[in-house]
C-alpha cells in the first residue's frame, strides 16, 4: 500500500462495508393480522398495500355512527319547519297585541284581552327559543358524530399495512393470524438499487475527497481478483471520529478518521455487509 494521499494504481485508498437505508414497517393498529402479502426478497413499490389488521369492530362502529349521523341530519328539516311555523304564529300574535294595545287606548278592549295577547306572544317566544336551542343541539350532535366518524375512518386507514418506500423485503417478522400491537414491526424493507459504501479516510486524505467525486469501487472476485464498479462521493463527515474496529485506513491505522459515503449503483452483486474498497484516484 501507499501511504498518505497517493495512489499507485494498484492499492485502495479506503475500506468499508456496503449498507442500505433499512426501514422497519410497523402496524398502526392493534389486533389480529389478517393479511401480510410479503415474502423475503419481494420487490415492493412505495404505496403498495401489503396487508391489514382486523377491523371488524371498527366497521361496526362506522356503520353505527353513519346511522346516527343520518338520523341527526334528518331531524334538522323538521326543526326548521317547526321554527318557521312558530315564527309565523308569533307575527300574527304580535299584530293582535299591537291592535289590542291601540284599542285599549280608546277603551275598546279589556285588560284581560290585552293580558291574554301578551301571554300568547311570550309563550310563542319561549317556544321559538326552545326550538333554536334544539336546532343548535342537533347541529352540535352532527358535528360530534362527524368528528368521531373521521376518527374511525383514520383508524380504518391505519389498519392497512402500506409499504412506505420502493425496495426489497429483507426480513418478515409476522405472519397472518398473529396478534400485533400498535407500533410493532412486521417486516423490514430497503432500497438496494443504490448501495452506500461507508469508508473512512485519514485527515491527510480528506482534502483530496470532494462531494460528487467519481471514484472506483472494488469488490472481491475470488481470492486474488476484484470486480470494479463506479461510485460517487455523496457525503463527507464534518467531524473526525475514532477509527472503528475492523476498519483499515491505508497502511497504518490512525487514531481518528472521517467517514465518507460512496453511492454505488447495484446490479445485484452488492449485498448489505459486503466489504468494499475505494480508489479515489489520488495523484502523487
Amino acid at each position: 500500500m501507499v501511504s498518505g494521499c497517493q495512489w499507485n494504481g494498484d492499492e485502495s485508498d479506503a475500506f468499508g462495508q456496503f449498507q442500505a437505508t433499512e426501514v422497519q414497517v410497523s402496524v398502526q393498529h392493534r389486533g389480529q393480522l389478517r393479511a401480510l402479502n410479503v415474502q423475503e426478497g419481494n420487490q415492493l413499490a412505495a404505496g403498495d398495500t401489503v396487508g391489514w389488521v382486523d377491523t371488524t369492530e371498527l366497521v361496526t362502529q362506522k356503520n353505527e355512527l353513519e346511522a346516527r349521523l343520518e338520523a341527526a341530519r334528518s331531524r334538522l328539516p323538521s326543526i326548521k319547519a317547526e321554527q318557521r311555523v312558530l315564527e309565523s304564529e308569533l307575527q300574527v300574535a304580535q299584530n293582535d297585541l299591537n291592535r289590542l294595545e291601540a284599542l285599549m287606548k280608546e277603551d275598546a278592549a279589556t285588560q284581560k284581552q290585552l293580558d291574554d295577547a301578551r301571554g300568547r306572544v311570550n309563550v310563542l317566544k319561549r317556544k321559538i327559543e326552545a326550538v333554536r336551542v334544539n336546532r343548535q343541539s342537533a347541529r352540535a350532535e352532527i358535528q360530534a358524530l362527524k368528528s368521531r366518524l373521521q376518527t374511525v375512518e383514520v383508524q380504518l386507514k391505519n389498519a392497512l399495512v402500506i409499504n412506505p418506500q420502493k425496495g426489497t423485503v429483507l426480513t418478515k417478522y409476522k405472519e397472518p393470524g398473529e396478534v400485533v400491537q400498535y407500533g410493532q414491526p412486521v417486516y423490514k424493507v430497503a432500497d438496494l438499487d443504490t448501495m452506500e459504501l461507508r469508508v473512512y479516510v485519514s485527515g491527510a486524505q480528506l482534502s483530496k475527497v470532494k462531494l460528487g467525486q467519481n471514484v472506483r469501487v472494488l469488490i472481491d472476485d475470488g481470492p486474488e481478483s476484484y470486480q470494479e464498479l463506479p461510485g460517487t462521493v455523496r457525503w463527507i463527515a464534518s467531524e473526525a471520529e475514532f477509527t472503528p474496529q475492523m476498519i483499515q485506513t491505508k497502511e497504518e491505522r490512525v487514531s481518528q478518521v472521517y467517514a465518507v459515503d460512496v453511492h454505488v449503483p447495484n446490479d445485484g452483486r452488492l449485498k448489505i455487509g459486503m466489504p468494499g474498497e475505494v480508489r479515489f484516484g489520488f495523484k502523487p
